[in-house]
């Protein structure tokens, strides 16, 4: 865990004190500037989680094994509190800042911050701070902001190959966070989300590590920080309010509901992550644990000269050197090449398909078969099964992708078994509606043989440039399998061609563009058979 404070930052405990009693006539210039008095945000004017009215008592003595990990701690509620708004109007000591390795990041927050911050923001950034590493955080000015100081952070992408190193960039950039307000006195802290959709991060679990990791941090620093306020907007509101009982619960009702709901891996001490791979079991020699054991008292002697000299002396006949084989280059290339051969990669696929295949089948996936993005439908003139992907209900930037590639998985299991279609809806998709470039990578990649050799033909019904160009680069440089199997159809009657209409539910939105577009009925040229 890396904390930067700039050059400038060496206040002494008179210069606080100072600060706060200037901090209103600071705070009224601001506001002047800024000509925005009445949208400053106070934090006394924010409820406070702890608002519930109890009840009763928080019970006492209670153990990990019999109640929740996050027991109800009333001291604790009352230093959160969940705000939805603009996190650049709250008069807190210092906000955060999602942004990029390059702190250049474009997109509505940075924009505001920098526009209500001011060119002195800006130019702190560009040219002291510079660059921010992903897990790190770096703190500057506030300048014009009402808030004093400003926490850059950067969090990590998401990708589902990748998630325990996703999962531990996330834990730092919180626990960075909360250590520099400990170190440079900062008693009320604006956190909004360090984990963003732009990085293709699921809102809930990035949830999870943020609130868990600020739970554990005011259980080991309670005097560190007074306020904390999850400064959240309309599109993760909803999630945190849905989490934050769980780690804060407000009453033992909420608190033993928790214990339903709660994740498998709820991290360590401090909330991070457990990755059981780190953890290395350290034992004694076997003759001295079996003396600890028995509670056997003893005293271990060591000669450190006979030690060194044993360590030394070669056995001749045994030492390595005298093993040594014919050609080891030889020995060498041969072992890796058995390691690389095409069987062994397919192998592997196979049990990471495999693995994946068996929790597709055992979580709940029914958010994401809400979208009603993906489905199986009827059949084409060679009775070949009909996939259907509708690119506009698919939600890119809010979805959890690594739900999507499980639900995937548990929708065409049971297709590519034999020859099978995919017809894919281009039809009014947008931004918000297409995934990376690197996630459709990854999950190519996933899918095992069966995929793309019973895949016999793929029909992308209203393409556009865009997605034109995007295709022919997918099939030539990751898919190149595919590439002969893919058409576009400007229309639906095309894809009629292909198949009877009542063997392919199509949305009404795309009977009414296709209308729209090519016109009530157009003429269909003859194509060749199999297409």
């Amino acid at each position: 865990m890396t904390c930067y404070l700039p050059k400038w930052w060496n206040k002494s405990r008179q210069q606080n004190e100072l600060y706060s009693s200037r901090k209103s006539r600071d705070l009224l210039s601001k506001m002047d500037s800024l000509g925005t008095r009445d949208e400053i945000v106070e934090p006394s004017t924010i409820t406070r989680w702890n608002f519930t009215k109890l009840l009763e008592q928080p019970r006492e003595n209670v153990g990990e094994e019999d109640g929740s990990p996050f027991p109800w701690r009333n001291d604790l509620n009352a230093k959160i509190a969940l705000w939805s708004g603009n996190i650049t109007k709250l008069n807190v000591n210092a906000i955060t800042h999602a942004t990029n390795e390059h702190m250049n990041d474009r997109n509505s927050l940075s924009d505001e911050l920098y526009r209500q911050g001011g060119q002195a923001l800006f130019k702190e950034v560009q040219e002291d701070l510079r660059v921010c590493k992903t897990g790190e955080a770096k703190l500057s000015k506030g300048h014009q902001l009402p808030a004093r100081y400003v926490i850059h952070s950067v969090g990590p992408r998401y990708n589902v190959k990748y998630i325990t190193a996703a999962e531990s960039a996330l834990f730092s950039c919180y626990r960075t966070i909360l250590q520099i307000c400990k170190e440079t006195e900062i008693k009320v802290l604006g956190l909004g989300a360090i984990h963003t959709v732009r990085r293709n991060y699921p809102p809930e679990k990035g949830a999870h590590i943020a609130i868990r990791t600020v739970r554990r941090f005011l259980e080991k620093h309670p005097e560190a920080i007074d306020l904390i306020v999850f400064a959240c907007t309309e599109e993760n509101l909803e999630v945190y309010r849905k989490i934050l009982p769980l780690y804060f619960p407000r009453n033992s009702s909420e608190e033993d509901e928790a214990l339903d709901h709660l994740p498998s891996d709820i991290g360590n001490e401090d909330g991070e992550p457990v990755i059981k791979e780190r953890q290395i079991r350290i034992l004694d020699k076997p003759t001295f644990a079996a003396l600890k054991a028995t509670d056997e008292e003893f005293e271990q002697t060591i000669d450190l000269n006979k030690e060194f000299a044993q360590s030394m002396a070669l056995d001749v006949g045994h030492h390595p050197f005298a093993n040594m084989e014919e050609d080891p280059d030889k020995v060498k290339s041969r072992h890796m090449a058995q390691q690389n051969t095409a069987e062994a990669k397919k192998l592997e696929v196979r049990r990471r398909y495999d693995r994946l295949l068996q929790r597709a089948k055992s979580e709940d996936l029914t958010d994401v078969a809400a979208y009603h993005c993906l489905y199986r439908t009827g059949v084409d003139h060679f009775g070949r099964p009909i996939v259907v992907f509708v690119g506009k209900n698919y939600p890119a930037q809010t979805a959890d992708p690594e739900k999507v590639l499980l639900y995937l998985i548990r929708v065409m299991d049971p297709v590519v078994e034999t020859d099978f279609v995919l017809v894919y809806f281009h039809t009014l998709t947008s931004g918000a509606n297409q995934p990376p470039m690197n996630y459709l990578k990854m999950v190519y990649s996933f899918l095992d043989h069966r995929y793309k050799k019973n895949l016999k033909q793929f029909y992308i019904v209203h393409p556009t440039w865009w997605s034109k160009l995007a295709t022919w680069f997918f099939t030539t440089f990751t898919a190149s399998d595919i590439k002969p199997k893919v058409h576009s159809l400007k229309g639906v009657q095309f894809l009629y061609s292909k198949m009877s209409p009542d063997q392919i539910d199509i949305p009404q939105f795309v009977h009414e563009h296709d209308i729209q577009v090519n016109g009530a009925r157009y003429e269909v040229p003859d194509t060749p058979e199999g297409l």
